[in-house]
């Protein structure tokens, strides 16, 4: 195994347990690790420190044992069963109304560059990681292990988030099926509602699992409302919106393949006559709508930035959007607005919407302040991974 030596000074960031080994901090390189190895990472002194899957690039190495210079036997299931005890604690994965949600969060659940997500017994992977990529077998046995025979298919979901100058042999498919099992979607439920989800097809791993309270804080305000969904993708806020008693909800995407599911998703939950569907540029229906036309709109766009090098365009961007949802609302109308972009913090998103409601010259409250459901937790060591911020806004 190949150990990564650290700079003088350079291990206090370890000792602290933030997960990442910045490649400006390696000395040396004793050995010749291949990208997603696992090696040993070392003080200027010789302490050991742990180890974690090497990497080429900024982040030289993601953590994975503060403690270890190998990974132990039974790593995966052990760590994945801390994960899964988590859900547990937070009343998932126990519940009858709920029957999907994010089984690992990365550095969140101490497995930096993996996610999974679990979909009533189907667990859709995504590597962001060449070590990751490189266990997923192992991580796919983990799985079998926790959950026998409630594990309907293991989908790796990686060609499109693992680095692809790794030299990875990337292609999605299934690293297990068990033989009565043939769907590509299936139909969960999420606090008593019902979605269809196509992990094979659909964007990410099938559906945005990060929004789960944030919608069901949308469907308590909708009562009596005109409802608009901008970025609606399968509609999960128009179906929480609908049950919450809206008068009208309007589902806007640029995808046609997202409206087609929105509009299934509008019919499997026994709605129809008071939704509408919108194939168009969600920004330019929102500044093309006349004033006053919605009580209520969710504005929550796919990420503007996703590096630090985007992040002035993003701001500006944020601040249009929002300017025009601010300015069409109706009076005494309520934005749900978000941003998914990591590299914005919570206080340049809030700067930006503050910005955006002094451009318009109208009176603007903020209600509340909104973040990432419990299954999506951050390390309190990796603060970096508080990605999703959000505010609720009353208009005057």
């Amino acid at each position: 195994m190949a150990t990564i030596f650290l700079k003088k000074g350079r291990e206090d960031s370890i000792l602290r347990f933030h997960p990442w080994v910045f490649s400006g901090a390696v000395e040396r390189i004793e050995g010749e690790p291949a990208e997603g190895d696992v090696v040993a990472v070392v003080s200027h002194s010789n302490q050991l420190l742990g180890c974690g899957h090497y990497q080429i690039g900024s982040i030289a190495v993601r953590m994975l044992s503060f403690e270890h210079e190998s990974l132990p036997k039974n790593f995966w299931t052990n760590r994945i069963k801390e994960a899964l005890q988590v859900r547990v604690s937070c009343g998932l994965d126990c519940s009858k109304d709920t029957n999907c949600y994010r089984l690992i969060h990365g550095e969140g659940d101490a497995l930096p560059g993996l996610i999974i997500d679990y979909y009533d017994g189907v667990a859709v992977m995504q590597a962001h990681s060449a070590g990751m990529f490189l266990s997923r077998d192992e991580i796919c046995n983990a799985l079998q292990s926790i959950y026998g025979n409630r594990l309907k298919a293991v989908y790796d979901k990686s060609e499109g988030t693992a680095p692809f100058k790794a030299g990875l042999d990337l292609k999605d498919g299934y690293l297990y099926r068990r033989e009565d099992f043939t769907e590509s979607e299936i139909t969960v439920l999420e606090n008593g509602h019902k979605f269809i989800v196509n992990w094979e097809s659909g964007q990410k791993t099938g559906f945005f699992l990060d929004q789960r309270e944030n919608r069901a804080k949308v469907a308590s305000m909708a009562s009596g409302r005109r409802v608009l969904n901008l970025f609606c993708y399968t509609g999960g806020f128009s179906i929480y919106a609908l049950k919450g008693g809206a008068t009208s909800v309007d589902s806007v995407d640029s995808s046609a393949v997202a409206m087609a599911m929105v509009d299934r998703n509008v019919a499997l939950n026994g709605f129809s006559g008071n939704h509408k569907s919108y194939c168009e540029d969600a920004i330019d229906f929102v500044k093309n709508s006349p004033d006053g036309a919605y009580d209520l709109m969710i504005v929550d766009p796919p990420a503007f930035a996703k590096h630090r090098g985007a992040l002035n365009n993003a701001l500006r961007a944020y601040q249009r959007l929002n300017a025009a949802a601010i300015s069409k609302i109706a009076h005494g109308g309520i934005i749900f607005t978000f941003s998914c972009s990591q590299v914005v913090d919570k206080n340049a998103f809030a700067l930006a919407i503050f910005s955006a409601a002094a451009s318009t010259g109208r009176h603007v409250r903020i209600l509340d302040r909104l973040n990432q459901p419990c299954d999506h937790s951050v390390n309190i060591y990796h603060p970096e991974g508080e990605y999703l911020k959000g505010l609720v806004l009353y208009v005057e």
